[in-house]
Parts: C-alpha cells; sequence; structure tokens
C-alpha cells in the first residue's frame, strides 16, 4: 500500500485527483459503400475516482474497455458523453483547459515502438514536451539528461541513439522518461510492461514504484496481469464489456472477490506449480458483442450463478464492503437474486 495515499484531509474526505463520470464512447464500425455500420459500445458508461498518491489498477480482458478509457482520459480519442475533473476542475472549463490539462496527465503506451518518432534521438524525444511548453533548447536537454539518469539511461551512451538501436526495455525507460519531462501529477501506464521479459519488466516495475514515491505521481495502471496489478496496485477497478463489474481495495478484490466475473479471472491464473492441472475452465465462451451487448447484466451469458433477474434488470455499481463496489445482483443482499444472502462468494 501506498505511503503517499492521500484519504483524508483535516477531517474530511479527500478530494481526489482525478474523477470520472457516465463516460461514454461509441464507435461506428464500417458499413456498406453509402452506409454506416453497427454501433460498437466500447466504453459505455463508466464512473471511478483517483485519489492523490494511490495507484488504481484496471484488468479485465481483451476488448473490455480498458486501453479506450485510458485514450479518453488523454483525449486522444474524445467521449461523447461524461466528465472528467482533474483536481476539482472540470476539464473543457476556463480553469482547465488541454494544453494544462496534459501536462498534468501523461501516458506511457504498451508498444514502445510505435509511440517514439523514429527520426528523434532519445534525448530529443525527452527534450520534446519541455520544448513544447516554452524551454529552451539548453534547458530542455539539461531536463532530459537528467531524466535519462533517473530512468537509469546514461545520455553519454543512448542520449544521441534512435529508437531502433535501444532494447525493448530501454525504450520503455524512453517512454518512461518522455512522460516524467512536463512533471505530471498522474501518470497512465497502459500495459507497460506486458510485452517485456520477465526480468526486465521486474526492473522497470521497481522503477516505477521508486518514481512513484520521490516524485509524489499517482498511476493509472492497467495490465492483463494479476500478479502485476497486485504488486503495484492500492485499488482496483475490473472491467468487462465496456462497463465497471468490481471496484475497492486491491487486498479485498484479489483475496475476496464479490464478482463472479473477477472470481474467474482470479482462477484463470497459470500457476507456479509444474505438476498443477486446471480440472474445468473457470471462464468458458467469449465476451459478448459489444455491438449488442445482452440485457440486463451483461455477465449473466457466461455467469454460473445467473438468476432471471440478471437478464432483466441491470445492476448498479453498489457497496458491497467498506469502500468495496460490485456491479452485481449477487453480491448485494435484498437484490431478489437467489444466492445473494451466501455471501461473501468464494474465489
Amino acid at each position: 500500500m501506498s505511503e503517499t495515499l492521500d484519504t483524508r484531509d483535516r477531517g474530511g474526505p479527500a478530494q481526489p485527483l482525478l474523477a470520472v463520470r457516465g463516460l461514454v464512447k461509441h464507435f461506428v464500425s464500417k458499413g456498406g459503400l453509402f452506409s454506416k455500420g453497427p454501433i460498437v459500445r466500447a466504453v459505455d458508461g463508466v464512473d471511478f475516482e483517483v485519489m492523490k498518491g494511490e495507484t488504481l489498477g484496471v484488468v479485465g480482458e481483451s476488448g473490455c474497455g480498458k486501453s479506450t478509457t485510458a485514450r479518453l482520459l488523454m483525449q486522444i480519442n474524445q467521449p461523447d458523453r461524461g466528465e472528467i475533473v482533474f483536481d476539482g476542475e472540470l476539464l473543457g472549463s476556463r480553469a482547465l483547459d488541454l494544453k494544462t490539462y496534459r501536462r498534468q496527465v501523461q501516458m506511457v503506451f504498451q508498444d514502445s515502438y510505435a509511440s517514439l518518432n523514429p527520426r528523434l534521438t532519445v534525448e530529443e524525444t525527452v527534450a520534446f514536451g519541455p520544448q513544447s511548453h516554452g524551454q529552451s533548447r539548453k534547458e530542455a536537454l539539461g531536463r532530459a539528461h537528467d531524466l535519462l539518469r533517473r530512468v537509469g539511461l546514461e545520455p553519454r551512451r543512448f542520449g544521441g541513439r534512435y529508437p531502433h538501436e535501444v532494447s525493448g526495455g530501454q525504450r520503455q525507460r524512453v517512454n518512461i522518461a518522455r512522460a516524467l519531462a512536463l512533471e505530471p501529477r498522474l501518470l497512465i501506464l497502459d500495459e507497460a510492461v506486458s510485452a517485456l521479459d520477465k526480468s526486465v519488466e521486474a526492473q522497470v516495475l521497481n522503477l516505477l514504484a521508486d518514481l512513484k514515491r520521490d516524485f509524489g505521481l499517482t498511476y493509472i495502471f492497467i495490465s492483463h496481469d494479476l500478479n502485476v496489478v497486485r504488486f503495484m496496485s492500492d485499488r482496483v477497478m475490473v472491467m468487462y464489456l465496456g462497463q465497471v463489474a468490481e471496484l475497492g481495495p486491491a487486498d479485498d478484490i484479489l483475496a475476496s472477490p464479490r464478482h463472479p466475473y473477477t472470481a474467474a479471472l482470479l482462477a484463470s491464473q497459470p500457476s507456479t506449480d509444474p505438476q498443477a492441472r486446471i480440472s474445468e475452465a473457470p471462464l468458458t465462451g467469449d465476451p459478448p458483442n459489444p455491438i449488442n451487448p445482452p440485457p440486463g447484466c451483461r455477465f449473466h451469458t457466461r455467469c454460473r450463478f445467473a438468476a432471471p433477474v440478471c437478464s432483466t434488470r441491470e445492476p448498479g455499481l453498489d457497496p458491497v464492503a467498506p469502500s468495496h463496489l460490485a456491479a452485481c445482483h449477487m453480491a448485494v443482499p435484498g437484490s431478489g437474486h437467489p444466492e445473494a444472502p451466501s455471501l461473501p462468494m468464494a474465489a
């Protein structure tokens, strides 16, 4: 748990660094020559908060909306609806324009090569942001050299190289240094270590933990690897088919999940025991098509606890324990679901 997590302020609830309300993004798929295709509901009403100094882990299957949510937060894609509030100011208001917001919020992408300009050297890449925001070339390069040293890359050795001349792990360190160049307060890490070898992954994770402590950063950490999420996160948000399925303290969710989807994700983790065998798949079938999601709970078509209420009424993201929310009829006593009184659910 982060020592810098700000949970109280002079006796009252702390103000979240980032608050997201009703975030929606629908894409129009390809249609015929003269017509539009059907609507893909990539993100469909997402609400969450990120407190100052914490790491919020975001997990879910491919296609659940994790990366689209990150791109909406960075305004790479524009949301159809919803509000983004940063440190109490609404994004797009007079008090918080996009340029100011992007100084405060930066992103490290999964593909370390595609996210770098192949025509810029390593030091030029890191210096680009500060120069774009008014620093002289000399000042920006000095800042770049300091950050390269901080992420473990000696400027004299690596500063003049191009992206194709360094390894994948070194490129990701360059991306981290570039993200820090504008002195942001929030970093969005979208599968930032998933393409790395395990030994390099461990080094980068330790680096991120050190940077968070030393620079007072807040992280949104997106990953499919629950072990990595367990190591990095204070709280965890589980997404399924464009919506939040469960949200709460990492220890609670990973030890005692209250949503069947979260339990299935945990049960599907590969074991380090070479003799271990999975008796049956914890989760079968593919997620429903986001063009035409099922009515009611979107998980009910794959849920072994599904009851009639699950296919007719969409569950709200409701409290099931202190600071722990779940969008499941089963997790809320009195909901009409026959399994509800038997909580807590075993993983």
